[in-house]
């Protein structure tokens, strides 16, 4: 989904974070990992980390010993930093950068996202050989991110820009809204419900069901919300019939 970006980590040390890494890769859709120096590369010790699917991302990386050369083939590469000095210029925050790395409507560019290695963060030469700078707010009080974190953030940026038919679907709702027809059975029950256990009184019941229908109708109420309501209504008539029925026989 995100074929047209690589994510490159320039001397990372740690093998966990470079597992983490390809993890949150494969989560966004980005199928392509570059290392560059890594200092203590260990399959072992990335695998599990990485999980099932992000180990095959680690068996297909590519390693280079110099960040020049990884960037090479990009159209376009953003290095991401913390450290923003007074001479990093036009920094970008990752939903600025990702609206640039997504842009559907300009020819399809080759991107790469550039993080440095966890102490250090990238070097001033290295950020230089980058076309972008992006960077991610954080509070001013903990403003240092795991690699893999930052790495996760950014993608995610990108991948809110695939249609949703690309990426798995979320329900956002239980079921559909409730028909007025189906409102006014509600109301009905209630009522009928609020009657039986004197909440309401039989003089003027409609009066009083007025704020309580005003205060529904500020509910999107949904098919399967109306039916607990239905089956609450339902067992507390049925409860107090029984109830109301006991007490005359025991009279």
């Amino acid at each position: 989904m995100l074929e047209n970006v690589s994510v490159i980590l320039s001397r990372p040390k740690y093998s966990e974070n470079i597992g983490s890494v390809a993890r949150a890769c494969v989560n966004m859709g980005c199928s392509s990992l570059i290392l560059v120096s890594p200092a203590d590369f260990n399959m072992e010790r990335a695998a599990p980390l990485a999980t099932v699917k992000g180990k095959t991302l680690l068996e297909g990386v590519q390693i280079y010993q110099d960040l020049k050369s990884a960037l090479s083939r990009f159209n376009r590469a953003y290095a991401a930093t913390s450290r923003l000095g007074k001479w990093r210029k036009s920094i970008l925050t990752p939903w600025e950068a990702s609206s640039r790395i997504m842009d559907r409507n300009k020819d399809t560019a080759r991107s790469a996202l550039v993080f440095g290695p966890e102490d250090t963060g990238l070097f001033n030469e290295e950020v230089e050989l980058c076309s972008n700078i992006v960077s991610i707010p954080t509070s001013d009080n903990a403003w240092s991110l795991n690699l893999s974190q930052a790495v996760l953030i950014i993608l995610y940026e990108c991948f809110k820009h695939i249609p949703k038919s690309g990426s798995c679907k979320i329900q956002s709702e239980d079921s559909r809204l409730i028909t007025l027809e189906e409102a006014s059975v509600l109301h009905a029950s209630i009522r009928e419900a609020l009657l039986v256990i004197s909440f309401l009184q039989p003089d003027n019941p409609d009066y009083f069901m007025m704020p309580i229908k005003r205060f529904m109708s500020r509910t999107d109420l949904r098919l399967n919300e109306y039916n607990l309501l239905m089956g609450i209504c339902r067992q507390v008539i049925w409860a107090a019939r029984d109830k109301k029925g006991c007490s005359q026989l025991e009279r």
